[in-house]
């Protein structure tokens, strides 16, 4: 019965979950009120204009229908389409609160900027399918009026993924179901592969796949600005701070079962101003966790994991930070122009960048080899030992490689199954999440904007359906497993 009553997201609670009103009215109400409050005050003190005692101006506002937290490519993607979806222009005031507007640490932008269809996951491909469109037509959904148009510099050279005799099977079946989706990936014998790519050491490789159309890298930090631009001019708000707290209300139902569920509500957001104790109270209806690999953190400060084990509401958002190593390295006798992004059975990976014979690449560490997340310092031992003998048994040429630079990113890595969180939570029945796609957010980000902003304003998905990618799964064992991870 329990099952039930959250599958069916616990029945008429649940129907309030949209944008309704927030405790003390609607912001145009809220808004009226300062007005009036302004002429009182004027009129008490004539002879000027209004000029507050204190300046606030880099305060949040007091209310917003919707507080995103993270403002990540991720995030500004769910404000995007929130805006662009809205019934009216102006009906909802949207607040993004970032705690780095220098993104010097934020994953978007220290990522390799890679798309490809060539997934384990039918959802998966219907994302990066979607993204790619938009992608492609970048300008026809992110102009601004007398700004210059955006160029994301797309290199559409491709995907080329590696299988040994063991991963040949399962490269079929992924390639059919890619091709279902409507992908355009072909399969490369060992012969197809030397004779397309002479650079690459067939020795080891069973079966290749390839991506024709729609794969490639961009310019991350391009669609990032692009979109804050864009938001801006949609009148959505900015804020540096970070969210320590959650202020919500409870309310108590019995299943059939007899079972006691604890229904949460968010009421207001505390934003802690940077590089300051000040903090400022935000009243809001809805809150989407788009902080990437520390929206495990906020999902703990709204309570979520807080309860009895095997439980749903014992049950946590099972995403933290996973550091990852991106080195950049120079071969004058490297593959051309004509490289794809090449992915090697073994885990390592390359691309080129730029017109120079540089390179960039890396490979994600096993389990044991886990760096400490705790800084972003660079293990450069880590290339020695672990990556460049696998490229260069790959690609003979880069024997000769000398490492020109590195950095470090992270991961929203979600350990359950390595696929995205979207949507609602079953108990704080307003915070959604837009997170733990585990190294495949960024390409992804303008389809997931949109599918949390139509179950945010609709109730349910409308363009891709994510149900797969619910919070349930992790109480109920239901696994999306994504095996096609880089």
């Amino acid at each position: 019965m329990l099952q039930r009553a959250l599958r069916l997201r616990l029945g008429p609670y649940l129907s309030g979950r949209g944008l309704g009103t927030y405790r003390g009215g609607s912001t145009l109400d809220w808004d009226g009120k300062v007005s009036e409050i302004k002429k009182k005050i004027q009129s008490i003190f004539p002879g000027g204009a209004w000029s507050p005692l204190y300046d606030t101006s880099h305060l949040p506002p007091e209310r917003s229908d919707v507080v995103i937290v993270g403002g990540g490519v991720l995030g500004l993607s769910v404000a995007y389409w929130l805006k662009r979806l809205e019934k009216q222009r102006g009906a909802i005031r949207v607040l993004v609160v970032e705690r780095d507007h220098t993104y010097a640490r934020a994953s978007t932008v220290l990522s390799v900027g890679g798309i490809r269809q060539q997934f384990s996951l039918p959802e998966n491909v219907q994302l990066s399918l979607f993204s790619a469109e938009f992608l492609r037509n970048i300008n026809e959904y992110l102009a601004v009026v007398d700004d210059p148009p955006l160029d994301l510099q797309f290199n559409p050279s491709g995907y080329l993924l590696l299988a040994s005799e063991e991963g040949a099977a399962i490269m079929e079946r992924n390639v059919k179901m890619q091709r279902q989706e409507g992908a355009k990936v072909c399969l490369m014998s060992p012969e197809q592969l030397q004779k397309k790519f002479p650079w690459i050491n067939t020795e080891g490789v069973a079966l290749a796949s390839y991506g024709l159309e729609n794969e490639g890298w961009f310019d991350p930090w391009c669609l990032l600005q692009g979109l804050r631009r864009k938001l801006q001019s949609m009148g959505v708000l900015f804020c540096q701070g970070e969210v320590t707290r959650f202020i919500s209300s409870s309310s108590h139902m019995e299943t059939g079962s007899g079972e006691q569920v604890t229904l949460k509500r968010i009421h207001e957001v505390h934003v802690k101003m940077d590089r300051s104790q000040e903090f400022q109270p935000v009243e809001c209806a809805i809150v989407v966790n788009a902080a990437g690999a520390w929206s495990g953190q906020i999902a703990e400060l709204a309570g979520i994991g807080n309860g009895p084990p095997g439980t749903m509401q014992g049950t946590r958002l099972p995403v933290e930070p996973r550091k990852r190593y991106v080195y950049l390295w120079h071969c004058p006798q490297g593959p051309g122009l004509e490289a794809p992004l090449v992915a090697d059975p073994s885990g390592a990976y390359f691309r080129r960048e730029g017109l120079g014979n540089n390179y960039l690449g890396g490979c994600s560490p096993t389990e044991e080899e886990e760096p400490d997340p705790g800084n972003l310092e660079v293990d450069y031992d880590f290339f020695q030992e672990k990556v460049w003998p696998r490229l260069a048994r790959r690609v003979p040429a880069f024997e000769t490689l000398k490492v020109r630079s590195a950095w470090a990113g992270y991961y929203d890595y979600n350990t359950f199954d390595q696929n995205g969180v979207v949507g609602p939570h079953p108990l704080v029945v307003n915070m959604y999440f837009a997170t733990g796609f585990s190294g495949h957010g960024l390409q992804q980000a303008p389809a997931v904007g949109r599918a949390v902003a139509e179950m945010v304003l609709e109730g349910h998905f409308q363009t891709i359906n994510l149900s797969p990618f619910l919070f349930s799964r992790f109480y109920f064992g239901e696994k999306a497993q994504e095996h096609c991870i880089l």
